[in-house]
């Protein structure tokens, strides 16, 4: 399935397409408010998409609900370490917004909310390594094995490697010369946060808790970085990521219906956040 496309509306950052039947405002120029709201509504009506979603500090929130956005989700101190982010949608078709599977779900969260933390000290992150542009065609062909499909060309080394000159930085973990596992740090150094995101690991290593690792290790990179919070977006029936995360302790922030499509599906996601050490100011 091809890969929706990124666009610029203003200064402002837009992900649509069919793929994931969506607007996504990615990156919101605070300067395109308010007329922006209106041309992801615009944009979302001319192609047929059944949601609009879209990444929104505080004080952009207003002009988003006076149009019919809510927040599905918010994570507070996303903007700056100062205030929060929200995660607003709007459905332009409702039977979008009723999430397929509501008991797992559930069952998802209960389960992540009874595991027992796992302090970062006591994992060996030993393994896990940083990843270079040398790496490309190995993490697009590790994507590629795990995912059938996915939001973003993760499976194209000229991506991989256009997002790390960007913004992104991966880790992995190598067995036998072999990568094995990978996930990578998204980061926003104006947001002064960073989503931990694109976990995969082939079927024949899970169960060794790499992507506890890999989270780990992650973390152990943000405060040289001055990264002042630290979020995911994980699929929302995935008992696995939910509970990793909620074991490394970020906290539930909601839950995104019908979001985004992965491995040939819409699935809805959960958001989770915790607070980075990091230098002061």
């Amino acid at each position: 399935m091809r890969p929706d496309a990124v666009i610029t509306l203003g200064k402002s950052v837009i992900q649509h397409g069919p793929a994931n039947d969506r607007v996504y405002l990615l990156k919101l120029d605070t300067n395109d408010l308010p007329e922006i709201v209106d041309d992801v509504y615009e944009l979302g009506r001319e192609h047929g998409y059944s949601k609009l979603f879209a990444k929104v500090p505080a004080g952009g929130v207003e002009h988003f609900t006076a149009r019919g956005f809510i927040d599905e989700a918010r994570v507070p101190s996303m903007y700056k370490g100062k205030s929060a982010g929200y995660f607003m949608c709007k459905y332009l078709n409702h039977s979008r917004a009723v999430p397929r599977n509501i008991e797992r779900i559930t069952k998802v969260l209960d389960c992540a909310d009874q595991s027992p933390s796992v302090p970062p000290a006591s994992v060996d992150t030993g393994d896990v390594v940083r990843l270079s542009p040398d790496n490309a065609e190995e993490l697009a062909a590790l994507y590629d094995t795990v995912f059938t499909s996915y939001p973003f060309p993760i499976n194209e080394p000229s991506f991989i490697r256009s997002t790390m000159a960007d913004n992104v930085i991966f880790f992995g973990i190598m067995e036998d010369d072999r990568l094995v596992a990978a996930a990578s740090a998204e980061l926003d150094r104006e947001w002064r946060c960073v989503e931990m995101t694109d976990f995969a690991t082939l079927p024949e290593h899970r169960g060794k808790g790499a992507a506890q690792k890999l989270l780990i290790r992650m973390e152990e990179t943000m405060p040289s970085l001055n990264i002042r919070t630290a979020y995911t977006i994980a699929r929302a029936e995935s008992f696995g990521m939910n509970i990793v995360f909620a074991r490394t302790g970020y906290t539930f922030s909601g839950t995104l219906h019908n979001n985004t499509q992965i491995a040939g599906k819409l699935e809805s996601m959960n958001v989770w956040h915790k607070d980075m050490p990091c230098k002061a100011g």
